[in-house]
């Protein structure tokens, strides 16, 4: 019959068979998101159980980031050449381990190394959209994308509320690892029923020695920014580990480039196709991951301070609730909005969007109102950014590397939120209040403003890059 649509044999069983994949790959998304923020509303009690100042209490949250950075390409890498299931498998396992580790911990060193083991699950993002791209009808993948990627912020603002419960009804944190090692016990089930591997194998060996090297400059960079106001900007110990880092880099990037099969391919990270995308991501990491921590010391602070609502750990998720909403719904459209706009438009709305939220927040604090709508509007901005991101950073490479392709997107976006951990805590532990250790007003207006900053960048970059592609169609 003339116009009848010709559907391929096994082409609708095929799709039957992957909603229930993505609802898998959706929940341990979800997972691994909430291990990113469990832990920030603990970040004030915490630094009252161990004794530490604020610099180094950062590193319970800073050491997930930069394990996730480290281990993100590396295991990407390894889906693309062992196979994708098997990677997610052994990341929500690690998820599970490290929040033993965790639930057991009596001290910080121990917490730390819990964070560490548990971070290296932030891979399962990467690994997902590969998987997605290796499995589902290209007309479905954008949205697919979408779903996933909408996991980490929905499950950042859920780990900030199962903290929040568990903190009302008990000053311990180890109950809410108990939670995340089960939460990971679960995915790990979805994924082992439902996940089918598909897609091409890729050759080659892991770069373990790109991993130690990286991970090496990244820990010299972070403790340099960290401890600079201990010891001293200008300090000979602060200089050696900013110097370090960058001679680590520097031999990073040349072994990444001398290798046959190296941890990250250069070219995904700088290229032509993918360096807007990246560096989107970088600022993107580094606004999201900020702004949560630096929220949920806000909203704990005691009103006399100047600032602050007095909250609660429970308040810290509640108040993030409009984020969670706007950016669930945000991200069931971001197919739709990709389809027609473009994903690098797509993606300097989403950013737009959220500077908005984030520049609210900064020019007017007083209340919870202000807290509320905030949060509602820059939900809804990274909903549609992160999705636009995770279809930017795999549309124009093979399949075969679609893995690491999205690693390395993730990668730099761990790095921005390692990065920003380290700088807020830097100028919250610089300007104080006059004969107090508590952040004065002023730091955290300041810390929303470079927040805000890095958002308006990114989206002047995807704008950039939305220009470059369509003067590329037009030559073509």
């Amino acid at each position: 019959m003339a116009g009848a649509v010709v559907v391929e044999p096994g082409v609708e069983r095929r799709s039957g068979r992957l909603w229930p994949t993505l609802l898998a790959l959706s929940i341990a998304g979800m997972v691994v998101s909430v291990q990113q923020t469990v832990v920030i509303p603990l970040l004030p009690r915490l630094m009252v159980s161990f004794g530490v100042p604020v610099a180094e209490v950062t590193w319970v949250f800073t050491a997930s980031l930069l394990a996730g950075a480290v281990a993100t390409p590396l295991l990407s890498r390894m889906g693309d050449m062992y196979g994708k299931k098997r990677m997610i498998l052994l990341t929500v396992g690690l998820l599970a381990l490290g929040s033993v580790v965790c639930a057991l911990s009596g001290t910080l060193a121990t917490l730390i190394a819990g964070r560490a083991l548990q971070g290296a699950s932030a891979a399962v993002i990467p690994l997902a959209i590969g998987m997605i791209r290796d499995s589902f009808p290209r007309t479905r993948v954008m949205t697919a994308i979408g779903v996933v990627s909408a996991t980490m912020g929905v499950g950042g603002n859920m780990g900030m509320i199962v903290t929040g419960v568990i903190a009302d009804r008990t000053t311990s944190h180890h109950p809410v690892f108990w939670i995340t090692a089960a939460l990971a016990a679960a995915a790990l089930v979805l994924i082992a029923l439902t996940a089918h591997d598909g897609g091409a194998r890729a050759g080659g060996r892991p770069d373990v020695i790109g991993a130690v090297l990286l991970s090496c400059w990244l820990v010299c960079l972070l403790l340099g920014i960290s401890k600079g106001n201990d010891w001293g900007w200008g300090s000979g110990r602060v200089i050696g580990l900013f110097a370090g880092a960058a001679a680590l880099c520097a031999v990073w990037a040349f072994s990444q480039l001398r290798m046959r099969a190296p941890m990250v391919r250069l070219h995904l990270l700088a290229g032509r196709h993918s360096l807007q995308a990246n560096l989107a991501s970088l600022l993107l990491g580094f606004a999201m991951f900020g702004f949560f921590t630096l929220v949920s010391s806000f909203v704990q602070t005691p009103p006399a301070a100047g600032y602050g609502f007095g909250g609660s750990v429970l308040d810290v998720g509640v108040y993030a609730l409009p984020s969670t909403v706007t950016m669930l719904g945000a991200s069931f459209m971001a197919g739709r909005l990709s389809a027609r706009l473009g994903a690098a438009r797509c993606l300097a709305l989403g950013a737009t969007l959220t500077a908005a939220g984030f520049g609210w927040f900064t020019l007017s604090n007083a209340s919870v109102l202000d807290l509320v709508c905030s949060n509602a509007l820059q939900g809804l901005g990274f909903g549609i950014a992160y999705a636009a991101l995770g279809t930017l950073a795999v549309q124009h490479v093979p399949m075969s590397e679609s893995g690491i392709a999205s690693g390395i997107n993730s990668l730099v976006r761990a790095i921005g939120g390692s990065v920003s951990g380290a700088v807020t805590a830097a100028i919250l532990t610089s300007v104080t209040i006059a004969g107090t250790a508590v952040p004065s007003r002023d730091a955290y207006v300041l810390c929303f403003a470079v927040i805000t900053v890095s958002t308006v960048i990114s989206a002047g970059v995807a704008l950039v890059s939305s220009r470059m592609a369509r003067g590329v169609s037009e030559v073509g």
